[in-house]
């Protein structure tokens, strides 16, 4: 049986003196070598894509993390130059998809920029430069260091008794990856708190009245997918469900 394919929202890059539609290879290699699906990239338009369209031929919605940011203009908040660099294209794109992808109820796995994204879909806000903020840690992605060094898994979270990833990952403290310097500051109505780091950080979140699998979790399991069994166990979960929702499609259309 052919694999589910799952759609993942690019990020617009410059390379050679062009814009390319671009995905990283962690988040798409984690969903075929883990959770066994298939990804499509979606082009990251400001305008002209039509989300339907697109979520009719997936069956799934990956979205990722991004070295940009969520424009403060979605969540209320002037824009600042210190709160770039942003991406309107990847906004515009990732933000409806969510949305609808609830909509519909295709699973939804929210990664890094895509959990503050799923929290700004729902009407949620977000703090920038977290780590100037009283008692929070700095959570930002250390420099001159190998790529494996600045994701290592080093971090406390707290998994909360009762959640909707404790049936995945079980309650208490994890050790995760999480790089950012924003977070989610109110949370939106729809979404229940997951996990926090030690510093109160919202690092899980869940959509109260989803009627799929609807995740967003603010570190990197995509990275260690492979060999962190936290990690495996969330991309796991996360195919199991786009697999049921196919085999729920296909009835209905039976």
């Amino acid at each position: 049986m052919a694999k589910p394919i799952i759609a993942v929202p690019a990020d617009i890059r410059e390379f050679d003196g062009t814009s390319w539609h671009a995905a990283q290879n962690q988040y798409v290699n984690a969903a075929l070598k883990v959770a066994d699906v298939m990804s499509f990239i979606v082009p990251a338009f400001e305008n002209g894509n039509d989300i339907d369209a697109i979520l009719d031929r997936v069956d799934g919605l990956l979205v990722s993390g991004s070295a940009t940011n969520v424009h403060p203009s979605l969540y209320g908040v002037e824009a600042s130059e210190i709160d770039g660099p942003f991406d309107p294209g990847r906004d515009a794109t990732a933000i409806p998809l969510i949305q609808r992808a609830l909509e519909r109820a295709i699973p939804v796995l929210a990664i890094c920029r895509g959990i503050q994204e799923l929290n700004v879909a729902l009407g949620g806000t977000l703090a920038t430069e977290i780590q100037d903020q009283p008692g929070i840690w700095d959570h930002r992605k250390p420099k001159d260091v190998s790529r494996d060094e600045a994701f290592a898994v080093r971090q406390p979270i707290q998994i909360k008794e009762g959640s909707c990833i404790a049936r995945y990952l079980g309650t208490g403290k994890v050790m995760v990856n999480s790089l950012h310097r924003q977070a989610i500051w109110k949370a939106a109505p729809r979404l229940a708190v997951e996990a926090v780091a030690d510093d109160g950080t919202i690092e899980a979140v869940s959509v109260v009245d989803a009627k799929g699998f609807a995740i967003g979790v603010q570190w990197h399991p995509e990275y260690w997918a492979e060999t962190d069994k936290p990690s495996r166990a969330l991309f796991e979960a996360f195919g199991d469900a786009v697999r049921e929702y196919v085999k729920h499609r296909a009835l209905e259309n039976a």
